[in-house]
């Protein structure tokens, strides 16, 4: 009897132990894998980048960035879709691979909505449209009217399918035939451009202005509703000769769905605490992202929300990838 009474009191110690671990910081308990489905140097990585070296310093667990770039993000995000439930993995999810894709692409190797558990958004930012110097351009409607003149000739990259139809939406609007070259992530489709290889780019903000202000590239216009605080002088793409166009990009962090939702919540709350640091606000704020946290279920619906916009896009441009 003695030694059943010691057995349970030992199995209670044991399990509160366990879950005061868990109180105090014992999640994760060894790396934690960060999937961005981009190559390095694009927004999704320095944000995962940003990201990640905080929760490291919080969770006492090197959160580990692994790029995984191809066919627009589908790659990775079928790679984090079929990870352990655990928290031990993540993704990088943006407004492309969790609101363009599911229309782009028509046979997904996983359900955009139903494969993952959001845990919140990180930031938003608009695409600037940029030119390489040598292209005869220096405004929205300086473009449009080359572009009428010389149909299909003018090349513009697509960095990911945020930027790909950012790219097609303008080419509706504005009536105008560009075309339009696909990249595995947006550091590689702005280097081309930045050496003369493509003519145009909807580029991350982060990316581009470093290189508007050395002078490698000509801003034309932000994607915005409204003018960046993060350049100013460009105009956005509705005032300078397109009215009504808009177009925001988001990015967010996303768990394989079936992850505990006590879990979810957890990597919420250290997430959204790293995101009102000041350090951190002030370097994504530098690099044009405006810093943005949500509750799961907040970010749910705004992916749902976020498919049913982009499917009529989609549909209305004309734009399938088989």
């Amino acid at each position: 009897m003695l030694a059943k009474t010691w057995w349970v009191l030992a199995l209670a110690c044991a399990l509160a132990g366990g879950a005061l671990a868990q109180g105090t910081g014992a999640f994760p308990g060894r790396p934690v894998r960060l999937i961005v489905p981009f190559a390095p140097g694009g927004p999704s990585d320095l944000l995962a980048r940003t990201i990640g070296q905080k929760l490291t310093e919080t969770w006492g667990q090197q959160v580990l960035v692994d790029n995984r770039p191809g066919a627009n993000g589908v790659l990775g995000t079928e790679l984090a879709a079929k990870s352990p439930p655990d928290g031990r993995t993540l993704l990088l999810g943006t407004s492309g691979t969790h609101g363009i894709n599911a229309s782009l692409f028509p046979k997904l190797p996983y359900d955009t909505v139903n494969d993952f558990a959001p845990v919140t958004r990180l930031a938003q930012v608009p695409f600037v449209l940029v030119a390489h110097p040598s292209l005869p351009v220096r405004s929205v409607k300086e473009l449009m009217q080359l572009a009428r003149a010389r149909p299909g000739e003018i090349s513009c990259a697509s960095g990911g399918s945020p930027s790909q139809l950012a790219a097609e939406l303008f080419k509706s609007m504005a009536r105008v035939d560009l075309l339009v070259v696909p990249y595995k992530g947006a550091a590689p489709a702005i280097t081309d451009v930045i050496a003369g290889q493509v003519s145009l780019t909807f580029g991350g903000m982060a990316l581009a202005m470093p290189q508007v202000k050395a002078g490698r590239l000509r801003a034309l216009a932000v994607t915005g509703a409204r003018r960046s605080p993060a350049l100013p002088e460009a105009p956005t793409v509705a005032e300078a000769g397109v009215p009504g166009y808009e177009v925001t990009t988001w990015y967010g962090v996303l768990a394989p769905g079936g992850t505990p939702p006590q879990l979810v919540e957890r990597i919420n709350g250290a997430i959204v605490k790293v995101l009102q640091s000041p350090d951190v606000r002030e370097r994504l704020l530098g690099q044009a992202f405006e810093p943005l946290a949500d509750m799961p279920e907040q970010f749910a619906a705004l992916i749902r929300s976020e498919v049913a916009k982009w499917a009529k896009v989609v549909k209305d441009a004309g734009v399938r990838v088989d």
